[in-house]
């Protein structure tokens, strides 16, 4: 009853589920948590007994590119897979299933294993490890520096603690989706994934997608560190304090950071370096991004309450009317039977592919949602195919878990068996059929309606681990990894000429390979709008590069300058969506009128004059594992005075974002990472490391250009290449080109600049079969008032008008400023 009394207290919590998932739906919320606290009572281990440390020291043995040493109550293997790659394995404990895992066959390292009996260092030529004989564990750079330095681990029944100290002035990223700052010294954070119920601020905590990845920066380096380890955990990442003169190397004086894992082997890798190299081999590791469409990076309207075809038809004819650049229309729930997945509300939706065939014909794309809970319902196909071929995650007596979510009771898919993963995967053929370009997962933590507590399938369920079997305990997190790669798997094998393309609210480590994310149901509020920020560059260092929030927040009504403000830093973020609660005034730009329909034309149409610059970025994502949001610090690791901003960020290396994310704020102070700086609205030079103030009016946000970039832009179907000269050194950049889907011709163009003497000198060189959209590159020059300029090894200058050139072909051109 205490229960139903913490429920029934918070009546803004009950006003928000009613209106949301409906009076039914509460009252079977209710009865699902009594009967899951009933069920599960006992279920979950409970750590107790002695908690034991590896003990006395026993011995060691070499292995090809490791060593393996053995402890009384506990034996770690050290494993070289890189020269700057490693993996560490404390048993006992089950090993994990891989799921994180790409497929990788890394090459053999050449390693050097000593024993001194109190000792024990294994090597390679960038990475010393040292093991004590207490079970401590040291890692030192190729110099002798200190990267690391581990506890010994400690294990209570299952569970795993392992703690690592923490310089006084070291700073922790990562750990997936966090509403956090950026640097998380001084949280804890529970990796489980999980619906907040409701909508979410600053400070909630777990979310929808967990990560046991951080990475750290300080004085002297830094590193990252992923635990391959799906169960239940939290993380204790203590803040600085105390003195940094009186710590002493493995003095109990310093910050912790403390991993818990429920149950499990304690496997993690190590990787030195910067954040561009540890994120290149991280994903080398558990994969990366596949290119997506080019459509997916344009802007996708939705809302939860387009209920019919009239409605998505209305909103196309809108964006017309208003002249508003749109790519996708995103369908919620509405469309289905009775939330049924896989399902068409003929009735409100008579003709989808026909709905789809016009929409594509005006360039837009037609997106679904589907939820993972297969409503019980004997006069359901997909639910009696999915019996019939024994799909669904069971129980330990062999009955099927259910849990309530929005068609009422439901089983689900158990995606670690591979019959679950292939049967999942053919129920997407009619959407296909249909039109459909993309899919939307959603309620994939799994989600369930509970009144209070974990929101989830029972923690008794049993899944298949392709034939290995396990709990939900570790199944939890992995599963909508596993949702996504059977709906990625599916369209690679169904639709095999064009690119799958996914967003998911869940997921775990390697999501990266099978789909994109969103934030979730993130309130409409102007912390909410700053935390995005954070939230999408922690998301991006732990190898999401393809994130975004729900423009204006997902409940809540913004006001108009929220909306603007939103709209505007969402403009420069990989995912680029407006979506809304039902029951929330619609969000459509022209209801806000004037002057903020203007406001949001200019910037759609500044995202689709980027889309090279986008598409480029997504190129490298998919060859390197970068995000395409990044903290300023990316390019400047050693920068100290750069690794806790996290209200601006760089999208690639040429644009540094300041958004607005004060109400009535009409100037705002940016902090510049070195080197020289142009505003992008005026070409105001700036020079950093130091801060600046921006006017920053209703219709502009601070965005600058990094000197020395080339920001290529398209401008009705021609490519322009905006060249800002450095002030001194060299400058580079990159465009990369295909046919936007598909599997065709490439081309990738390459620019350098530099000075000689007076002339700025712009190199150019390309490779690929892929022949651009125009026969024009058409350049332009920034700051630097062009008169003339000579192309190639041509001896007679060509007159240059308003500091632009349009040219078919060249390999080099130098141009000559006006004299002063």
């Amino acid at each position: 009853m205490e229960n139903v009394k913490r429920f029934l207290d918070g009546p803004k919590k009950l006003i928000l589920g009613l209106r949301s998932i409906g009076i039914l739906n509460v009252l079977r919320a209710l009865y699902t948590a009594v009967r899951r606290d009933i069920a599960e009572r006992g279920a979950r281990p409970q750590p107790s007994g002695p908690v034991h440390t590896p003990g006395k020291l026993k011995g060691s043995e070499p292995i090809p590119g490791g060593t393996r040493v053995q402890f009384e109550n506990a034996e770690v293997e050290i494993l070289f897979l890189a020269e700057d790659l490693v993996r560490v394995t404390w048993q006992p404990g089950e090993l994990p299933a891989g799921y994180g895992l790409a497929d990788v066959e890394w090459l053999p390292v050449e390693t050097e294993a000593h024993d001194t009996g109190m000792l024990f260092s294994v090597c390679s030529d960038k990475l010393q490890i040292f093991v004590t004989p207490e079970g401590m564990v040291k890692y030192l750079d190729e110099n002798g520096q200190v990267l690391r330095i581990e506890q010994p681990p400690q294990r209570q029944n299952q569970r795993w603690t392992h703690q690592a100290d923490l310089d006084p002035d070291e700073h922790v990223y990562g750990l997936g989706e966090r509403a956090a700052p950026l640097n998380l010294r001084g949280g804890e954070y529970h990796m489980w994934n999980s619906d907040p119920g409701g909508s979410y601020d600053l400070g909630k905590d777990p979310l929808y997608v967990n990560i046991p990845l951080y990475l750290t920066r300080k004085a002297d380096g830094g590193y990252l560190v992923f635990y391959e380890n799906a169960y239940e955990a939290h993380f204790n990442i203590e803040a600085a304090k105390g003195n940094p003169e009186e710590y002493v190397e493995f003095d109990t004086a310093y910050e912790k950071a403390t991993a818990v894992f429920e149950g499990g082997a304690l496997r993690y890798y190590f990787v030195p370096g910067t954040p561009a190299q540890t994120l290149e081999r991280y994903t080398q590791l558990t994969g990366r991004h596949v290119l997506p469409p080019r459509w997916a990076l344009g802007y996708h309207q939705c809302r939860w309450g387009y209920k019919t075809e009239e409605d998505i038809r209305a909103v196309l004819a809108g964006f017309k009317q208003h002249k508003l650049p749109l790519s996708v229309v995103n369908l919620d729930i509405d469309y289905m039977v009775g939330y049924r997945v896989f399902t068409v509300n003929e009735e409100r939706f008579p003709d989808l592919k026909k709905l789809s065939a016009d929409l594509d014909a005006e360039g837009v794309k037609l997106v679904t949602i589907l939820d993972p809970g297969v409503k019980i319902d004997p006069d359901y196909a997909v639910y009696q195919s999915g019996l019939e071929a024994d799909v669904f995650a069971k129980l330990p007596n062999g009955k099927l878990s259910y849990g309530q979510v929005w068609p009422g009771n439901c089983v689900f898919p158990d995606f670690t068996a591979p019959q679950a993963r292939r049967w999942w995967g053919e129920q997407y053929g009619p959407l296909l059929d249909a039109g459909v370009a993309g899919f939307w997962h959603d309620m994939n933590e799994p989600a369930t309606f509970v009144a209070w507590g974990d929101g989830t399938l029972d923690i008794r369920t049993r899944h298949d681990f392709d034939g290995s079997g396990g709990s939900h305990l570790e199944a939890h997190n992995l599963y909508g990894l596993q949702m996504n790669r059977a709906g990625f798997e599916a369209l690679r094998e169904q639709r095999p000429e064009q690119r799958p393309w996914f967003v998911s609210r869940a997921g775990w480590a390697g999501l990266q390979r099978y789909a994109w994310n969103w934030t979730g149901d993130i309130n409409s509020s102007w912390s909410a709008l700053k935390m995005t920020m954070a939230m999408v560059m922690n998301l991006g260092l732990s190898g999401i590069a393809f994130t975004g929030p729900d423009i204006g927040g997902f409940s809540g009504e913004p006001t108009p300058e929220l909306y603007t403000r939103w709209f505007q830093l969402s403009t420069f973020l990989p995912f680029f969506r407006t979506h809304s609660a039902i029951g929330i005034p619609p969000r459509e730009p022209w209801v806000f009128g004037e002057p903020i329909l203007s406001i949001v034309r200019d910037f759609l149409e500044l995202r689709y004059r980027l889309m090279p610059y986008f598409y480029t970025l997504a190129w490298e994502a998919s060859e390197k594992g970068y995000p395409l949001v990044r903290p300023l610090f990316w390019q400047y690791p050693d920068e100290s005075q750069l690794w806790a901003v996290d209200d601006a960020f760089m999208l690639g290396d040429a644009l540094l974002v300041a958004p607005v994310v004060e109400d009535g704020a009409t100037t705002r102070k940016v902090t510049l990472p070195p080197g020289n700086w142009y505003n992008f609205w005026n070409d105001e030079p700036l020079e950093g490391p130091g801060e600046v103030e921006l006017a920053v009016p209703l219709d502009k946000i601070g965005l600058l250009v990094r000197a020395g970039s080339i920001l290529p832009q398209d401008v009705d179907g021609i490519l322009q290449i905006h060249v800002y000269p450095p002030v001194d050194g060299e400058g580079k950049g990159q465009v990369y080109g295909d046919a936007g889907d598909g599997y065709g011709p490439m081309r990738l163009d390459e620019f350098t600049m530099y000075w000689e003497a007076s002339q700025l000198v712009l190199r150019h060189r390309y490779a690929g079969e892929y022949s651009l959209p125009s026969e024009e590159l058409e350049l332009h020059i920034h700051r630097l008032p062009v008169a003339r300029a000579w192309v190639d090894e041509n001896e007679e200058p060509v007159e240059v008008e308003d500091n632009k050139l349009a040219l078919k072909k060249f390999e080099r051109v130098r141009f000559e400023a006006k004299p002063e």
